[in-house]
């Protein structure tokens, strides 16, 4: 598939974005999602991976460790997140209630840690670009788990909200480590561009993108159409992602009001 790719559930309810074994290892990281019918239950366990388990759409339970907790989710724009992330060794069931959706990030860590639910009010919702610009790049971004507050984890996750029109991960930056952006649209004829480097995409509801590291990657959203992506960062091993690391040539745009 490439830098960019949108595709399509299998027979088994599942859609592959990017795989350590596939066209995209250099991700270093598997991301998929599953849809769930009413009362169907998947099992995860790894004996050397780490995994992250977001709620898209639905409501499901998620079991684990003796514990379980119902998480609700109408759609990514009006409501936040709930993400179950848990270490290797770690076994977790995940029981739709009504028809669901989830989206998985998994990668090898050699670390054990405590399970954690991340709910809306335990991840960090920041609305970023007020000022700049002319309000042209004005967006939400949520955080649930990054280095900062995980540093046992070789992951991060969060999502973004653009308006209409709007640009995200503005001004241009770029970092090391590699990620990987997957999209939803407000309506499903919505699009926007993402940018790679010096490569441009249509990006539209459930596509992807996947982001080498060095790579600049602004995105933006078509008038009309509001834009989400979940974005999800591998760390390097030794040099983890704790900040984005801004193009020279654009940070001008500091003093665009």
């Amino acid at each position: 598939m490439g830098l960019y790719g949108k595709p399509e559930y299998n027979i088994l309810g599942i859609k592959e974005l990017v795989s350590r074994k596939g066209e995209n290892a250099n991700m270093l990281q598997d991301v998929y999602c599953m849809k769930l019918k009413a009362c169907e239950v998947k099992s995860f366990y790894s004996e050397c991976d780490e995994t992250a388990v977001l709620l898209m759409q639905g409501e499901i339970v998620y079991k684990w460790n003796g514990r379980e907790e119902k998480a609700s989710r109408g759609n990514v724009f009006e409501d936040g997140m709930y993400v179950l992330h848990f270490s290797k060794e770690t076994k977790v069931e995940v029981c739709a209630v009504k028809d669901s959706e989830i989206l998985i990030q998994a990668t090898d860590n050699d670390r054990t840690f405590e399970a954690k639910l991340y709910r809306p009010e335990d991840c960090s919702d920041v609305t970023s670009g007020e000022g700049l610009c002319r309000g042209t790049c004005v967006r939400l971004v949520r955080t649930a788990f990054d280095y900062h507050n995980a540093p046992y984890s070789n992951m991060v996750m969060g999502e973004v909200i653009s308006n209409q029109g709007g640009w995200t991960s503005y001004v241009p930056h770029w970092h090391p480590q590699p990620e990987v952006y997957y999209y939803r649209f407000d309506k499903p004829q919505g699009f926007g561009a993402g940018f790679v480097g010096d490569k441009a995409f249509k990006v539209e509801d459930d596509s992807f993108i996947a982001i080498p590291g060095g790579e600049t990657h602004p995105q933006s959203s078509a008038p009309g159409y509001r834009m989400y992506y979940v974005w999800m960062i591998r760390h390097l091993p030794g040099n983890p992602w704790t900040d984005r690391i801004e193009d020279p040539d654009h940070t001008w745009l500091y003093d665009f009001k």
